[in-house]
């Protein structure tokens, strides 16, 4: 929620009513933006499943996807604040009560969650349905009111006006309510000639701005880490340093001792030391004697995973592609290439790391507040741990502090987590569960290491045959996500499908089991798959002699928005203009969550070898753009999260064990890394497609293309550093 009131027992008995499906209208606060409030008690009405209009005047959108940074809040709000004719100072926004039959995700299935860049992609349609089918009640509501025909009313900034008389929309909210809502087949949108909003600018002077921006300034947003009801109980959970491992045995007797401890549990994880505050849970986790069962656990280091890898390798593995002669079509005239991309693994490290509020009563309730990215899948881990019925179980979901994928995991780890020790404490008190940093990069879930082996044979001035070979962990096998008996080919997307109009093209893909636990990271597959394509394809037009731009205009022809990027930046980077001495560019293209983004990186190289990257030059495809500003934001925004990967993260095993343990080795960049950033977006009229993750894939490979240029050298083991 972004409520600038604190929550209040009042407030979460409102959601639970509401996630059990009751309520047509609800009590509550204002979010966002502020108005002049009507006198009394504010009441919500509801005009459909996703729009509230407050007795003040005020338009509530209910957001089935969470806000943690990524700018949904005023995305999704923007698309019905445009259809229902809304003056900007009167739109709010809530997130929804966890029902997939109200709020799932198509894209998902029909389950609630947010992820893979979907949000204004699946939410375009049915939000401007929302926001219109509204906007005609309202119209006839007034019409009765005005004693006019509805087409005689004006629906503007939040009024209907007919006749000289005027009402403002909280005052025709009530009697809205009772209209049957139009056919959704026949409702009229907006042409985009007449847009208020959407794609426009942020304008300070008109109030339009960023719905989450002022009460995360002043400190009034509302994170799941900020919920502590009265009497919470902390807790923190001791985990194997092995992934895998197990409790075989354990002492509490110095972790009771703690001042403040209140109880120690063990748990399918773990063991959960409980307290009255953070500093003693930590302090009596700190004291706990635990005995591990590696049996089952990894133990091989991270080299001898690689290593590993490679023997895999030797041989085909599962077929992802086949275009012309395939693999054989490797051996032949010409020139053989190839290079062995390694990729380790990655955290996602959220600055605000995992944590939830459980709220349980045996036997009858549980209301849960979390940061919550698939409700659905944690509300059903609530639901089987601690036995209660779905209608039971309510989660209330907050504004979090960045996911990158975290958040939304195949087991709800936290949530399973958080309601066994709940229930381990009988419900005696609401409990908080607390990931530390260090636990966060030692025990969580990771982008999976990868090995690439590319191989292409140059012929006849042409990439003749292409092959990507690649040995990586599945994220989705075994788990809801994937039919048994599936293949994962999410885990290399964006490389099997490569674009260029190479004659002969081959892809497979080997799925090594582990321990380690992995989890999509910021844009899942194409994270590695783009930068080992993108690079390679570089290393090949190098040995070919072409300029990489220019061999790739030839070889996306039949790719129009592909191409339309590629020359968009390259033109706004001044491709094909000298740079002064010890300066390279490097190009890379990617087609990733139905956008198209191309990203050129210049790069100074200085005479000691290190290299800094200046400046990163962008062009996005992404559809009909909603917010101008959030879409920069989510390139630069990804760019910088690509460049920190690339330049320096890496979670490294020794034994099984991993090696980092915070932001002191494991290596995030730093402000003064960060290039200056500019980004073009391409005019388009296609559906709008996802922006959160897209800006990743293609800066690793745009820096190491420009490295090539300096050097000669191909880049094939993440990550950089800063020498070239």
């Amino acid at each position: 929620m972004a409520d600038t009131a604190t929550f209040s027992p009042s407030r979460r008995l409102v959601l639970t009513v509401m996630g059990l499906g009751a309520a047509g209208f609800a009590v509550g606060c204002s979010a966002g933006n502020t108005t002049t409030a009507a006198a009394g008690p504010v009441t919500q009405t509801a005009l459909g499943d996703y729009v509230r209009i407050g007795s003040d005047n005020t338009i509530t959108v209910y957001l089935r996807h969470i806000e943690f940074g990524q700018g949904v809040s005023t995305g999704l709000t923007t698309i019905v604040a445009e259809e229902i004719d809304a003056d900007w100072s009167q739109m709010r926004f809530e997130h929804s009560p966890a029902d997939d039959a109200k709020y799932g995700n198509p894209a998902f299935g029909g389950v609630m969650g947010t992820g893979g860049s979907t949000a204004i992609f699946s939410s375009w349609a049915q939000l401007r349905a929302a926001g219109a089918s509204a906007r005609e009640m309202l119209r006839q509501a007034a019409a009765a009111k005005f004693g006019v025909d509805a087409s005689d009313v004006l629906l503007v900034k939040g009024k209907a006006e007919a006749g000289g008389k005027s009402a403002s929309y909280g005052e025709l909210a009530a009697e809205a309510a009772k209209i049957t809502p139009p056919d959704a087949a026949r409702l009229q949108y907006k042409d985009a000639t007449a847009y208020e909003f959407i794609g426009k600018e942020r304008d300070s002077s008109k109030g339009f701005g960023r719905l989450d921006s002022a009460d995360k300034v002043s400190a009034r947003a509302q994170y799941a880490l900020d919920y502590h009801p009265e009497g919470t109980l902390t807790a923190l959970l001791a985990r194997s340093p092995k992934f895998g491992g197990k409790v075989a045995s354990f002492d509490d007797t110095a972790a009771k001792a703690v001042k403040g401890v209140t109880d120690v549990v063990q748990i399918s994880n773990g063991v959960a030391v409980v307290a009255t505050d953070f500093w003693a849970a930590k302090k009596g986790r700190d004291a706990l004697k635990i005995t591990w069962d590696d049996s089952a656990a990894e133990t091989r280091s991270s080299d001898q995973i690689f290593a590993d890898y490679k023997k895999l390798l030797a041989k085909a593995g599962h077929d992802a592609r086949k275009e012309g002669a395939g693999a054989a079509a490797l051996r032949g005239a010409g020139e053989v290439i190839t290079a062995d991309f390694e990729f380790p693994y990655l955290a996602h490290a959220p600055m605000e790391p995992l944590n939830c509020v459980v709220e349980y009563k045996p036997g009858e309730a549980a209301v849960i507040h979390s940061g919550s990215q698939m409700p659905t899948a944690d509300k059903g881990a609530a639901v089987a741990v601690l036995g209660l019925k779905p209608e039971q179980v309510s989660i209330v979901t907050m504004l979090a502090g960045g996911s990158f994928g975290r958040r939304a995991t195949q087991d709800a780890d936290l949530m399973m987590e958080a309601t066994q020790i709940a229930k381990a404490i009988n419900g005696k008190a609401p409990l908080k569960l607390m990931w530390t940093r260090e636990d966060d990069i030692r025990s969580g879930k990771y982008r999976p290491m990868a090995l690439h082996r590319m191989t292409a044979r140059l012929n006849r001035d042409a990439i003749e045959a292409w092959g990507d070979r690649t040995a990586i962990q599945s994220i989705m096998a075994g788990t809801p996500f994937m039919p048994a008996g599936a293949a994962d080919l999410s885990s290399i997307e964006g490389g099997f499908d490569i674009p260029y109009a190479i004659s002969n093209i081959t892809a497979d893909v080997h799925w090594p089991t582990s321990p380690v636990s992995v989890l999509w990271w910021r844009s899942v597959g194409h994270t590695h798959t783009a930068y080992a394509k993108e690079h390679f394809f570089d290393v090949a037009a190098k040995k070919l002699g072409k300029d990489p731009v220019a061999y790739r205009r030839e070889l996306l022809a039949a790719h129009p928005r592909l191409l339309g990027v590629l020359n968009l930046a390259a033109e706004k980077a001044g491709w094909d203009t000298p740079l002064p001495a010890g300066k390279f560019r490097g190009i890379a293209v990617h087609h990733s969550f139905s956008s198209y983004v191309a990203e050129v990186a210049e790069v100074s190289v200085k005479d000691d070898g290190t290299f800094h990257v200046d400046r990163v030059v962008c062009a996005v495809d992404c559809g009909i753009v909603i917010n101008p500003d959030i879409v920069r934001a989510q390139m630069e925004g990804g760019i910088g999260y690509g460049l920190s990967s690339i330049l320096g993260e890496a979670v490294t095993l020794k034994d099984g064990a991993p090696v980092q343990t915070n932001f002191f080795d494991y290596s995030v960049m730093r402000m003064a890394q960060m290039p200056k950033v500019e980004v073009f977006i391409v005019p388009s009229s296609e559906p709008p497609s996802g922006v959160g993750e897209p800006g990743v894939p293609p800066i690793g490979p745009a820096v190491a293309n420009a490295l090539l240029a300096a050097t000669g050298k191909t880049y094939a083991k993440l990550p950089l550093g800063t020498k070239a």
